[in-house]
């Protein structure tokens, strides 16, 4: 593939000042969402987390600040995807406290749970708070993105195409035959697939959101500690600091895609090295299960009902 970037790929060096400029990210009191979070700071941004953690987030806040000064722009809203009652809450405050919002970067995920979990809305807990919690949210905020002429990031995962590489409509939840592999697999395919839904929707409506995609590589966050079981964590532990690469790294397709001008539809941008698991950031392959409208479509409505949300781009 042509790289745009160049050998060294993106990197955070392109990004001038971006003061006055606000960026909402969800999953940002650790890994690849705090380290995002941190790039955007240290070029005179505002980020607002939307976290589910009070604790945790006034830790990362508190350390924040204390590497860039008590005036530094970076508040928090408590938000918890897995409950869409509290998704439409921090939505309601978000849209209070922010005037705009230059992007929306859907960062949070769960991952590799190990036994089927059902929250409490009826959705199999990975595709609730990876897929339909960010539907939920994007849709209740889009029209101020749009007023800020803004972005909507979603951070999707390899893992996409590596599952069944399809929606199980007929069995959304995995109830006859759950695994932490395809349940997790399923819910990173239909992130992906909506968002490239929506990129189809905006342009077709001719608004002014610019939707983008992304996934972090191998990076050594702690996506699997609360999930997973003992077995898996304790594989990660012993590769993760050979095969992964740093949680910063793996932040920064997240950033570009949230502010570099130069992004095109239909794209996955991620690391280009290792079968896309670590290297340059740049445009990866992207496997035609993630553009397959007709599924896309169906998604679609079926996440409108679930979320009881009729969204209109």
């Amino acid at each position: 593939m042509n790289r745009k970037f160049g050998p060294k790929g993106w990197t955070p060096e392109r990004l001038g000042s971006l003061a006055g400029r606000t960026y909402v990210i969800t999953g940002a009191n650790g890994g690849a969402g705090f380290e995002a979070t941190r790039v955007l700071l240290s070029k005179g941004a505002g980020v607002v987390m939307m976290n589910r953690s009070a604790e945790k987030s006034n830790a990362a806040i508190a350390t924040l600040k204390q590497e860039f000064g008590a005036d530094a722009d970076v508040t928090f809203v408590r938000m918890d995807l897995a409950v869409l009652a509290s998704v439409q809450d921090a939505a309601a405050e978000l849209l209070d406290k922010a005037p705009r919002i230059d992007a929306l970067v859907c960062n949070a995920a769960i991952a590799q749970v190990a036994r089927q979990v059902i929250t409490v809305d009826g959705f199999e807990s990975q595709l609730g708070v990876n897929h339909l919690g960010h539907f939920l949210l994007a849709g209740l905020l889009f029209d101020r993105i749009e007023a800020s002429q803004g972005r909507i990031v979603v951070v999707g995962s390899n893992a996409y195409k590596m599952g069944l590489k399809t929606i199980q409509f007929d069995d959304l939840n995995f109830d006859t035959n759950y695994t932490a592999w395809n349940s997790y697999a399923q819910s990173k395919l239909a992130q992906m697939m909506f968002a490239y839904e929506l990129q189809r929707r905006v342009e077709a409506a001719g608004r002014t959101v610019t939707v983008q995609v992304c996934h972090p590589g191998a990076s050594r966050t702690n996506l699997l500690n609360d999930t997973a079981n003992t077995f898996n964590k304790i594989v990660w532990s012993l590769i993760s600091p050979i095969i992964a690469q740093s949680a910063e790294k793996g932040s920064w397709p997240e950033v570009l895609c949230a502010t570099e001008k130069e992004v095109e539809s239909g794209t996955l941008y991620g690391p280009t090295r290792r079968a896309d698991t670590v290297g340059p950031v740049d445009a990866c392959p992207l496997d035609a299960c993630a553009l397959d409208r007709d599924m896309a479509a169906r998604l679609w409505t079926v996440s409108e009902q679930k979320t009881s949300l009729s969204w209109t781009p």
